[in-house]
């Protein structure tokens, strides 16, 4: 049976997207059979995945409203053995769309119940927001990664993010696990980055990743090209950041 986890974090800019789709790159190079949602607005993880949105007619926004079936929404990837369900700026609307509808957070739930056995892992990358579209993929996931930015405000809203998660094992998802929480943006040249990986080690220990992805050129130039860093370059310590990510994912999951 294939395993929902949700990347998320309502702070933007601390690499939820980039882990999201050079980690299911990095899984594919390993040949499991992945899929990735796009669930969020800013359709980020869709064109570094090399998807032109401008041609996106089906994807996200209909799976959520149920207008189409999960299956019919996805689309194959340049990335070996990864396919997507990708997203457009339309996606906005369903936060509105959504609220008066009965079950309203268990329609990503509900979507991919009937495609969850077709893959080794489904990766969703949620919007930098705790609104009702990354509740839905929160509901929908048996687990979560937590990015962490290495730098000042690293922790700040993390106690938000806990609070939301308990309470959607409370009340809607009981067997939400948190797959780990993992650093990003890493500069060993700076105290501070060392000082907050440590901090985060010395409060959460057992939960954090021991892969630290690190700052690196490549790894921000490649969705540029609308290229994952494992195809724009192999050989950068990205590339292996997330490789290694891959490889603990799976032996933790072994």
């Amino acid at each position: 049976m294939g395993k929902i986890i949700a990347i998320a974090n309502q702070k933007g800019g601390v690499g939820k997207t980039t882990t999201c789709i050079n980690l299911a790159a990095a899984l594919g190079v390993l040949e499991k059979k992945i899929l990735l949602i796009d669930a969020d607005p800013q359709a980020n993880a869709t064109s570094g995945m090399g998807i032109e949105i401008d041609g996106i007619e089906i994807g996200t926004y209909q799976v959520l409203e149920h207008t189409i079936i999960a299956k019919e929404a996805i689309i194959p990837t340049n990335s070996p053995n990864v396919d997507l369900i990708p997203a457009h700026i339309d996606l906005v609307a369903i936060e509105i769309e959504l609220v008066d509808k009965e079950d309203r957070e268990y329609m990503l739930k509900k979507a991919v119940a009937n495609i969850k056995n077709d893959y080794d892992y489904i990766l969703i990358d949620c919007a930098p927001s705790l609104g009702l579209i990354t509740l839905n993929s929160l509901v929908a996931a048996d687990s979560v990664i937590i990015p962490i930015q290495c730098e000042y405000f690293a922790l700040e809203g993390l106690g938000k993010l806990l609070n939301t998660i308990k309470s959607i094992q409370n009340i809607h998802n009981a067997q939400l696990d948190i797959e780990g929480l993992l650093l990003t943006m890493f500069d060993s040249r700076l105290r501070l980055s060392n000082q907050v990986v440590d901090e985060v080690r010395k409060h959460f220990s057992s939960m954090v990743f021991d892969t630290i992805i690190r700052r690196n050129t490549r790894l921000g130039e490649a969705p540029s090209y609308g290229e994952t860093i494992i195809a724009y370059d192999a050989t950068s310590k990205g590339a292996i950041n997330y490789l290694n990510l891959a490889q603990e994912l799976l032996k933790k999951n072994s």
